[in-house]
């Protein structure tokens, strides 16, 4: 069920912002790169989440962990930067309306979305091969629904202080510094909105703004309480509650945030629809 909302919610997104010339904006092109990041995050590992719910088999093969860690940490890295440059979008939009066409060129844009998926598989490929080096005991089944470093580094045998170091020193880098800049540039965007005179664009600002800050709690909070602390810190069973949380729930419920009250979106599907010519 979330998966097909998942599916139709973030396709809907994409074809939207690209058939509406309307939406050729930075703020809808970083939403179908988010859009298309969600889509690649569920299939990487919903499909083996549905196996185990149907098949007898409740675990995951060690070669289907190599591949599937290694996308899963490259999108995950991805979508942290990304949310970041979504937020640097609307403080340009916000901060400096004038300067912005100039500040969000579309080359730039372009730049920005290429830097954060070349960031999300460079930081993985490195970070994976890392994980892999650990010497495995016994039998090399993972049990959980999708390969993480948490569930990789409780079949270790061999001490893994450095593995758990280096693990809360990458999510320092891609999930706290991201958190305290994003944090940082809707501190400057609230002030700039409360100085505001004008109502409508007051509503305008905050519509926008609290869509994107309700994304990234839904996807910051449940990683945070996986990589930010031991793995032992958590039980198998709420490690893999919190995973499903932020691998299949937040992606399905972001067309949602995002579209729901969005006028220019609702403006789009009559243009696409034929229902208006003029919005």
């Amino acid at each position: 069920m979330f998966y097909v909302m998942t599916l139709i919610g973030n396709l809907f997104i994409i074809f939207l912002s690209y058939l509406d010339s309307h939406l050729h904006t930075p703020m809808y092109f970083f939403l179908s790169n988010l859009s298309f990041l969600d889509l690649c995050y569920t299939t990487s590992s919903i499909p083996q989440l549905l196996i185990n719910l149907w098949g007898p088999e409740k675990t995951i093969s060690y070669a289907g962990c190599m591949i599937q860690l290694y996308f899963v940490l490259a999108l995950g890295t991805a979508e942290c930067v990304l949310l970041v440059v979504m937020s640097y979008d609307r403080y340009v939009a916000v901060c400096r309306p004038l300067h912005y066409t100039v500040l969000m060129h579309p080359r730039f844009c372009h730049l920005l979305a290429v830097a954060c998926w070349v960031s999300g598989f460079t930081t993985s490929a490195l970070h994976s091969s890392f994980t892999f080096w650990v010497p495995l005991c016994g039998h090399r089944q993972v049990d959980h629904f999708f390969c993480e470093v948490p569930a990789l580094l409780r079949l270790s045998c061999v001490d893994t202080r450095t593995n758990e170091l280096t693990l809360m020193v990458m999510s320092s880098i891609f999930v706290i510094i991201p958190l305290i800049l994003i944090l940082s540039s809707y501190g400057a965007i609230a002030q700039t909105a409360l100085r505001m005179q004008s109502t409508t664009g007051l509503q305008k600002v905050f519509g926008t703004c609290g869509a994107h800050l309700m994304v990234v709690s839904l996807f910051f909070i449940p990683i945070m309480c996986i990589y930010l602390q031991p793995p032992s810190g958590n039980s198998q069973d709420q490690g893999k509650f919190i995973a499903l949380f932020y691998t299949v729930v937040t992606p399905s419920l972001n067309p949602l945030i995002y579209t729901l009250r969005n006028k220019d979106v609702k403006g789009a599907v009559k243009r696409l629809m034929g229902w208006g010519r003029e919005m």
